[in-house]
Parts: structure tokens; C-alpha cells; sequence
């Protein structure tokens, strides 16, 4: 990161209105460890702000916050659903015996006892840490680099399509970082005795395949986390715009923090569903390949036909992805607020009278 840094030393930090780190400047927080995470924002859409305001965006403390928001709120997420991706990883890849979502929880604790409900934790955790780091930490680099691209007044104009390409981009190098523990997950989920964990099925992997076995599923994985994380950023955004403006019945500054973390999870689990749905397909090819060494995609799509990759574990999959995109809303937002920063988003700027 400190190339990136170097990169726009000396150059006005600019932030978005829509920005997911909205970071603001807060004197109370002086000296403290909170202090060290602020930053200065502007009233336009695109501002630029004094380094004697705050820590100027993009700097080494910048991504510090980015990083660590990303790490807390991707890595403990998808641990904590962890049961709900076992079930759903062997609904895709076995239907005939886990027809349904009860029947699917029933099956893995009579077969492996209720730890059977959490196999795969470690990679879970690990792979998706180190995939939120990187989400999050690059998204705000592409948006900047784009909005540079774009020129001031397209910035502004255009900014909707900044920040799905921004969070494409991100995510298109954060899902490398993934796949290796990805892979390592599913095996370990859906192929009984294959390992305990990570320890001992990723070299199993290797031992198998090489190294291109770990990254089989990168493509597929582009297919589905791509699509997702620019509806994550995207849907987020503008349903926080638009929960300020029809639904909570005062302006976002009048809210408490408990108020405004309340729209950040409400608007993150609507997201998520829509995540979930423009993501499926994929995540249903990435399941079938990651627990299968000789599976293809055209077998795959062959085998289950167009309307099951559609729709194969999709209502377990809303529950999950909208569980997930609120929690980790709430908890990117949550940080935020313990070291002094604004939650993310808001109703747009009252019309002049």
C-alpha cells in the first residue's frame, strides 16, 4: 500500500458523498486511538479537504481503517454463517440427499454431530479476512483512480458507474486472495472424510493437483463475487438514500449512532438479497467444482440445467447473503463509530427553497 500512498502524495484528497469510508474529522477524539483513523470530509460530492482536518485520504492510516473495517466485517460474518454454508454447499452439490433445508441441517448433525454444522471455519475465516481486506482497501484506490480518469465534472456526473467499477476492480483481485481457502472450504464441507480443516485439506489439494487445483474455481468465483460486491456497494448506497428520505422520519444528522447503525444493517440485508440473487448462479457452479476434482463448468451447467443453477439452495442463500451483507454493514458501521467516524451513506442534500 505504500506505493499506492506515495502515488497521490501531494496531490488534493478528494472523497465521495457516497464513499464506504465516509471518514470525518471529530476534535473530541484528539490523541486518542480514535484520532488516528480520522479524516477530514467536504459538503460536495467530490471535496477536497486540508491535511491539518485530518489524516489525508489515502495515507498509510487511511487504509489502516480500510483494512481493519474490511478484515472485522467479511472474516467474522461468514464465520459466524458458517452452518448455513455447510447446508447450503451440500444442498448444491448433493440434492438428492439434502432436499431441503431442514432436512439438510438434520442430515449434517446426524452424520457429524452438531460440529459437523461449523467444518471449514478456519479457511472461512481466514479466506474471507483476507478477501474483505482487500474489497475495501482497493475499492477506494479504483474510485479515486477512476474519478481522476473521469475529470471533475464526470466525477461528479458519473459517479454511480465510479463506484460499481471501483468495487468490480476491488473485488476482481480480492477473490485471488480467496480462492485458495474457498477451495479448501467446500472440499472440506461436502466431501465426508476428505480433511478436518485446513491443516490438512489444503495440502491434500496440493498433493492432488498443485497449485492450480486451489485456483480451479477463480473464474466461476469472479462470476459470482463480482456481480455481488457491485450490487453490495452499489444497492447499499442508494437504499440508505432512500431509507433516509421515505422511511426514518428525520434527517440522518438528527439520528442517533443506535438509529443510523439500524438503517446501515436494514439496508444492507435488502442489498443482500439482491446480491444473493445475481450471484447464484455462479456460487452454484463454484460449489459443484471445488467439490469435485473432475468437474467442468459446461458439465456442471449441463448436468443441472439452467433453471436449477437459478434456483438450486437460492432461498437458503437469501437468508444467508442478507444476513451476511446486513451483519457486515452493521459491523463495518460500527467500527466507524468507535473511532469517531460518520456511519456510511445518506439522504442526499435538502432541495433549496
Amino acid at each position: 500500500m505504500d506505493s499506492i500512498s506515495n502515488n497521490f502524495s501531494g496531490l488534493p484528497t478528494i472523497r465521495s458523498a457516497y464513499s464506504v469510508c465516509d471518514f470525518k474529522a471529530n476534535s473530541a477524539f484528539d490523541g486518542s486511538l480514535k484520532d488516528k483513523f480520522l479524516v477530514a470530509s467536504g459538503n460536495s460530492s467530490f471535496a477536497a479537504c486540508s491535511p491539518s482536518e485530518g489524516i489525508a485520504m489515502y495515507s498509510k492510516e487511511f487504509y489502516a481503517a480500510c483494512t481493519m473495517g474490511g478484515i472485522l466485517s467479511c472474516g467474522l460474518t461468514h464465520m459466524l454463517v458458517t452452518p448455513l454454508d455447510v447446508v447450503k454447499c451440500n444442498m448444491q452439490t448433493n440434492p438428492q440427499k439434502y432436499k431441503s433445508i431442514a432436512s439438510g441441517f438434520s442430515m449434517v448433525v446426524a452424520e457429524a454431530g452438531v460440529a459437523g454444522l461449523f467444518k471449514g471455519w478456519v479457511p472461512t475465516l481466514l479466506g474471507y479476512s483476507a478477501q474483505g481486506a482487500c474489497k475495501f482497501g482497493f475499492y477506494e484506490f479504483f474510485k479515486k483512480y477512476y474519478a481522476d480518469l473521469a475529470g471533475p465534472e464526470n466525477a461528479i456526473k458519473y459517479k454511480d458507474l465510479i463506484f460499481l467499477s471501483g468495487s468490480a476492480s476491488a473485488e476482481f483481485i480480492a477473490d485471488v486472495f480467496l480462492c485458495p481457502f474457498e477451495a479448501v472450504k467446500v472440499r472440506v464441507q461436502t466431501v465426508p472424510g476428505f480433511a478436518n480443516g485446513l491443516s490438512d485439506g489444503m495440502p491434500k489439494i496440493l498433493a492432488a493437483g498443485g497449485v492450480a487445483e486451489l485456483f480451479k474455481g477463480l473464474r466461476p468465483l469472479w462470476g459470482r463475487q463480482i456481480p455481488y460486491t457491485m450490487m453490495k456497494f452499489g444497492c447499499f448506497e442508494r437504499t440508505v438514500e432512500a431509507l433516509y428520505a421515505n422511511v426514518v422520519p428525520k434527517p440522518k444528522s438528527e439520528c442517533s449512532k443506535q438509529e443510523q447503525l439500524g438503517v446501515s444493517f436494514a439496508a444492507g440485508y435488502i442489498a443482500g438479497v439482491f446480491c444473493a440473487i445475481v450471484s447464484h448462479p455462479a456460487d452454484n457452479i463454484v460449489s459443484k467444482l471445488n467439490a469435485s476434482k473432475d468437474a467442468t463448468i459446461g458439465g456442471i451447467v449441463n448436468e443441472m440445467g439452467v433453471s436449477a443453477l437459478f434456483t438450486r439452495g437460492l432461498p437458503l442463500r437469501i437468508v444467508m447473503i442478507g444476513t451476511l451483507t446486513g451483519l457486515q454493514w452493521g459491523i463495518y458501521d460500527a467500527f466507524k463509530v468507535f473511532v469517531g467516524l460518520p456511519t456510511t451513506g445518506g439522504a442526499p442534500p435538502p432541495t433549496p427553497k
